[in-house]
């Protein structure tokens, strides 16, 4: 009792140095930032640099609120978004249909795998040129690139995650008679979720690279459309209010994906 009770005081003493770290934690985010745009100000005001070469972070805000009252970031960055959303599902629908297939059947595994490798050996900024010209400049042909090169990541996890399952645990459902789709629902699918999720935070990510590099090769609208357009113009803060953007893009997705993970994992059992 006298051992419990020591414990107890003990923990309780470490809970301030424990709040403390994670205050400090919290607050390395907006100093770490505040820092890096200091170092930047003043790399722009001693370096002597173009603004061309160099924009202050102010003209680079300056730049930020005009797009922003003409409506042009938010124009091309809703379209963007757009493709990236609408690349995603699709990648990951046919991952994951494709999936459970090739978890399924070793022999479709053997016989896919090679064509599927291959595939991946080929760099997206290769293909993308090609998907260009087969179907249009238009946003087609951007959601194909973004579900291209989701598909990869997002199909390897689902397979790893659904034989993750342990065996033991199939048997258990097969002596309970339960159908192939009670075993998918209660079993299968809780089971390779954390997987498949964690490849969704790779995909949310990789969609955006593709939705930029579709853009580049051919596009009238979009932020990367925007990033070459002003780039040829040398308008190099409105460079960087369109690759903030993306970085702000890429982030939400990631994070949105972050509070899915954490609100249908809830049930398992988290370390202390």
């Amino acid at each position: 009792m006298n051992g419990m009770q020591g414990v107890t005081h003990e923990s309780q003493a470490n809970l301030p140095i424990h709040r403390g770290w994670q205050d400090r934690r919290v607050l390395l985010v907006p100093v770490s930032l505040l820092a890096a745009l200091a170092l930047w100000e003043l790399a722009a005001r001693l370096g002597n640099f173009p603004t061309f070469i160099l924009p202050s972070p102010g003209m680079v805000w300056a730049r930020l609120v005009q797009v922003l009252e003409d409506g042009t970031l938010e124009r091309h960055f809703l379209f963007t978004l757009a493709e990236v959303l609408t690349g995603l599902a699709l990648g990951a629908i046919a991952a994951t249909s494709l999936g459970y297939l090739l978890a399924k059947s070793l022999p479709l595994e053997r016989l896919l795998s090679p064509y599927i490798v291959a595939s991946q050996s080929v760099p997206i900024v290769a293909i993308a040129p090609l998907l260009v010209i087969w179907f249009g400049p238009g946003p087609l042909s951007k959601v194909l690139i973004c579900a291209l090169i989701v598909f990869f990541p997002m199909l390897v996890n689902t397979v790893v995650g659904l034989r993750s399952v342990e065996e033991d645990l199939r048997d258990l459902m097969r002596s309970l008679r339960a159908t192939r789709w009670q075993t998918f629902r209660l079993l299968e699918a809780p089971g390779a979720l954390p997987v498949f999720l964690g490849g969704l935070r790779i995909g949310a990510t990789l969609a955006v690279i593709g939705a930029v590099v579709g853009e580049f090769v051919g596009a009238d609208r979009g932020l990367g459309f925007l990033i070459n357009r002003a780039r040829g113009q040398y308008d190099t803060a409105l460079v960087f209010v369109a690759v903030l953007s993306l970085v702000a893009m890429a982030m939400s997705l990631y994070g949105l994906v972050v509070l899915v993970e954490a609100n249908l994992l809830s049930w398992r059992e988290r370390p202390r």
